[in-house]
C-alpha cells in the first residue's frame, strides 16, 4: 500500500537537500518521480527546488487551486508515476492534503512531503496540521539550536537581524533562525494568552 510521508524540521535543516537525494534515488533506477513546489516560493525563480548545498531541480510549482489528484492521475495515465515528491509542504492547503491521500489510497503512489511544522510565532501552518494528521509515517529531520539543544521553532528577523514577532504567516525571503522551544521563548511570542502566576 503506497503512503504519504511527512519530514519535517526547524529552518536550515536540509529538508530540500534530503528530498534531492531521495528523487535521485528513484531516478537512479530508472524511476519516474514528479517533484512540486509552491509557486509563493520564488527565490531561486518559480518551480525550483534549491538547497543550501547549492543542488537545485526543476519541479511543478502549485498554488492555492492546484488540484494534485487531478494533475497526478492523468501523469499516471501518461506514464507510470513512481513517487511524488512534494518541497515547502507546509504551504498546501487542508484540500491539498486530502488530495494527496487520494494520490496514495486510490492511485496508489507514494508521497514524500517535506517542510516546517509551525510558523515565527509556533502557530501550526495548515498544510503541516493536516500532514501531522493524516500521514502514514512522520519523520523528524533534526537541527541544531545555538544553545546546543535541538531546535523546533522558526525565529523570524528583520534585515537588521532583530526578532520579529509580528506579521503575516507567510513572507518568503525574510531570514530566520532555528531554536529551541526554551530559546524561541514561546509563551511570549505565542498569540495564546496566557501568564504564568509570579513565583514566590
Amino acid at each position: 500500500m503506497a503512503k504519504l510521508y511527512f519530514y519535517y524540521s526547524a529552518m536550515n535543516a536540509g529538508k530540500s537537500t534530503t528530498l534531492l537525494q531521495a528523487a535521485h534515488n528513484y531516478e537512479e533506477r530508472g524511476m519516474r518521480i514528479l517533484l512540486f513546489t509552491p509557486q509563493i516560493d520564488d527565490r531561486t525563480g518559480a518551480g525550483n527546488i534549491s538547497s543550501r548545498l547549492g543542488l537545485t531541480r526543476e519541479a511543478y510549482p502549485f498554488g492555492n487551486d492546484f488540484d494534485f489528484y487531478v494533475h497526478i492521475l492523468e501523469e499516471q495515465r501518461e506514464t507510470p508515476v513512481a513517487c511524488v515528491f512534494i518541497d515547502e509542504a507546509q504551504f498546501l492547503t487542508a484540500k491539498q492534503v486530502l488530495q494527496l491521500t487520494l494520490v496514495c489510497d486510490r492511485i496508489g503512489i507514494p508521497v514524500l512531503c517535506y517542510g516546517l511544522r509551525t510558523d515565527f510565532r509556533g502557530e501550526p501552518f495548515e498544510g503541516s496540521k493536516y500532514l501531522l494528521a493524516w500521514a502514514d509515517i512522520l519523520g523528524e529531520i533534526k537541527t541544531i539550536c545555538h544553545s546546543g539543544k535541538k531546535a523546533i521553532m522558526n525565529a523570524r528577523l528583520d534585515e537588521t537581524g532583530q526578532r520579529v514577532t509580528e506579521g503575516e504567516q507567510i513572507a518568503i525571503g525574510l531570514n530566520y533562525v532555528s531554536l529551541s522551544r526554551k530559546e524561541f521563548a514561546l509563551d511570549q511570542v505565542s498569540p495564546i494568552d496566557y501568564q504564568p502566576p509570579a513565583e514566590n
